[in-house]
């Protein structure tokens, strides 16, 4: 008995009990939790064999299909055209970030058709630079996706974005860059839909104040007088966005914004939209 109780008292043999019921509790959550996971598999997206494809491709394969409802294409007064920051107009969720929101909400709201006037077709996509927009609105006839080519797309007014994607890995100058592919954009869509009118907006802030500074202004302020100029000033005019997204001191208003510091949020599309509306009422009432 004495050497019973010796033994069960011994450090070593406490810390060596304490170590093998740990084990055994470990073992029996280990197996839990793996038992849990695995009759959940069939829940988790990431469980299942799937195809890669790029979101661009399939909005890309998206617009195809709209460009074929010839019916609907004949309705349309407005066609936008640009890179991610048009296309997110007409995405609600963020597919990429939880809880952010986009600009269905206001497109919905404005440009589906009440009013007819404003009803619009989106031809934007995400990652586009100019001469990804060339390539989409050269003829298919040339070799390019023809997305301008329907006879039925008979739009009032073509709205234009797009540049800031050429300001990454950029060519030298820039600014020279980006501007020789807008002018590129306005002569190619002109020649496409003559009877269009073309709203050529400004590149928006980021949250590169060097970016801003270096690039995008002194491309805004080519670009205004490009729509000025005699070779653009019949058939385009220019709508400055900048200031709807920076604050008194010129800084990007980061509220307008989702976390990338480029793409609006849900507010930043709404207030592009309040004032895009009233100007396209103004623009019909100058030029009916």
């Amino acid at each position: 008995m004495m050497s019973s109780i010796r033994m069960h008292t011994n450090p070593r043999v406490r810390v060596r009990d304490a170590v093998l019921r740990t084990a055994c509790v470990l073992v029996m959550l280990t197996t839990a939790t793996f038992g849990f996971r695995a009759q959940a598999a069939d829940d988790f997206a990431s469980t299942k064999p799937t195809q890669r494809v790029e979101y661009w491709q399939k909005r890309e394969a998206d617009i195809a299909v709209q460009l074929r409802d010839t019916e609907a294409l004949s309705k349309v007064k407005l066609v936008f055209l640009g890179d991610s920051i048009t296309d997110f107009w007409q995405l609600g969720d963020n597919p990429w970030v939880t809880g952010q929101l986009f600009g269905k909400q206001s497109w919905d709201e404005s440009f589906t058709g009440a009013p007819a006037e404003n009803l619009a077709l989106n031809l934007g996509i995400s990652g586009d630079r100019t001469e990804h927009v060339l390539y989409r609105i050269l003829p298919a006839s040339a070799g390019g996706l023809g997305q301008l080519d329907a006879p039925e797309l008979q739009p009032d007014v073509i709205l234009v974005l797009i540049g800031v994607n050429n300001t990454w890995a950029e060519e030298a100058p820039v600014v020279d860059s980006v501007v020789a592919g807008i002018v590129q954009v306005l002569t190619a869509v002109h020649a496409r839909k003559p009877d269009a009118r073309i709203v050529l907006q400004s590149l928006i802030p980021t949250n590169d104040p060097g970016k801003n500074r270096d690039a995008l202004l002194p491309i805004n302020r080519r670009i205004a007088d490009l729509a000025a100029s005699p070779q653009f000033s019949a058939f385009v005019s220019y709508l400055d966005l900048y200031p709807l997204f920076a604050d008194s001191a010129g800084q990007q208003i980061s509220g307008y914004f989702v976390n990338d510091g480029v793409h609006p949020n849900q507010r930043g599309y709404r207030v592009w939209r309040d004032r895009l509306v009233p100007y396209l009422r103004e623009l019909r009432a100058r030029r009916p």
